[in-house]
């Protein structure tokens, strides 16, 4: 059977196995792929943390037009490898389906990038440029990840005009949905501290629970908000409480929670940092808190560049996609700040899951839209 050079390149990252912070071989395959090519990469590995960033085009500031794309060869583990049906790192077709973890999330999105670059290199006009910004890095802590090649591409002068994502952004079928935006997300980690004593005795103890449970009520009492144009309602979970506590007549010593938020662009980590500071004041004797933030909210107007993903994906699939900010956060958070950004992928109903895997149509259909995006986009 004769493969698409996307489905190719899928079942060599595939089988690379790279989870996270292994780098497993797929940045040396890209990076071999993009030597072959004529283009160019440079290794950007920062405290242990692998990445690779790969250009057709010059060093430095480009004369013509740059298009970014920008993605991970990173995956989450495996989970029971005996619960799935073809292994996970084996990259089996079958029936039309490729099956591995990374089929969907995303290697299968770098794959796309790889056979859309393949098909327009020859057609750039002089001065313009392909670059790939491609973390390993993506589904951990992301400190060092597209951080650190962002870091290093300010150093170099390498600044894209826009730049496409290539997560996962259908919920059910290619052209759904294009990301436009994302929400932010903060944690807030808690601990109230108190004296152990019997619970028959409560005036000799101090019980922390007490005051982290009405700091927990004051801050899930009322909804933070009930949406805007482009984002859901923001939602603050708590995700987890503890007390260590294996007796049930014990006043423990500590009790502790967490907190997630996931946040729209009516607030931003400072000013829900005040929130908690205003909900934790009463309760200051007993509770403290640290945080963490993940990423802020943020938007592009779809009017420009969200328009152009939107034409070619409907010219594509016969579907006008919707500019969502659903799901959690994703590399773009940083690139925002670069330049702007969107993303488009595929249908993400198998990523992390036992069996990930992608139809084959779709993985062309992906390569296909992106080709299209690159030769609409350099000829301006």
């Amino acid at each position: 059977m004769t493969q698409s050079p996307a489905l190719t390149h899928a079942r060599a990252l595939i089988q690379c196995p790279s989870v996270t912070p292994i780098e497993g071989g797929a940045l040396e395959y890209i990076a071999a792929w993009a030597e072959r090519l004529g283009g160019w990469s440079e290794r950007i590995d920062r405290n242990g943390t692998p990445n690779l960033f790969v250009k057709f085009g010059n060093r430095g500031a480009s004369n013509g037009r740059h298009f970014a794309f920008a993605g991970h060869t990173d995956v989450v583990p495996v989970g029971d490898e005996a619960a799935w049906t073809h292994p996970p790192f084996a990259a089996e077709v079958v029936d039309g389906v490729l099956f591995g973890r990374g089929a969907v999330d995303m290697k299968s999105g770098v794959a796309c990038f790889m056979d859309a670059v393949e098909q327009v290199l020859s057609q750039r006009a002089e001065g313009d440029a392909v670059s790939l910004i491609i973390t390993g890095d993506e589904e951990g802590p992301a400190t060092d990840g597209t951080r650190a090649l962002l870091d290093w591409m300010a150093e170099q002068g390498e600044r894209p005009d826009v730049c496409i994502v290539g997560e996962p952004t259908n919920p059910n079928a290619m052209g759904d949905a294009i990301k436009i935006g994302r929400r932010g997300s903060v944690t807030a980690y808690f601990e109230s501290h108190g004296t152990q004593g019997h619970a028959a005795y409560p005036h000799l103890a101090d019980n922390p629970v007490h005051p982290l449970l009405s700091v927990l009520s004051a801050l899930t009492a009322q909804p933070l908000d009930s949406g805007t144009d482009h984002f859901q309602a923001s939602s603050a979970q708590v995700v987890t409480v503890d007390v260590g506590n294996s007796a049930d007549n014990v006043i423990p010593a500590k009790a502790t929670a967490t907190m997630n938020i996931r946040f729209n662009d009516q607030h931003s980590s400072e000013s829900l940092r005040a929130w908690i500071d205003a909900a934790v004041e009463p309760f200051r004797a007993n509770v403290s808190y640290r945080y963490r933030i993940s990423g802020e909210s943020f938007i592009y107007p779809p009017e420009a560049f969200g328009a152009m993903i939107a034409d070619v994906v409907e010219d594509h699939t016969g579907r006008r996609p919707e500019y969502s900010t659903a799901g959690g956060t994703s590399d773009a958070r940083f690139i925002k700040d670069v330049c702007p950004v969107a993303e488009f992928g595929l249908v993400g109903q198998t990523m992390h899951k036992v069996d990930e895997r992608v139809d084959i149509a779709d993985l062309d259909a992906l390569a296909a839209i992106y080709a299209s995006l690159l030769q609409r986009y350099f000829a301006g």
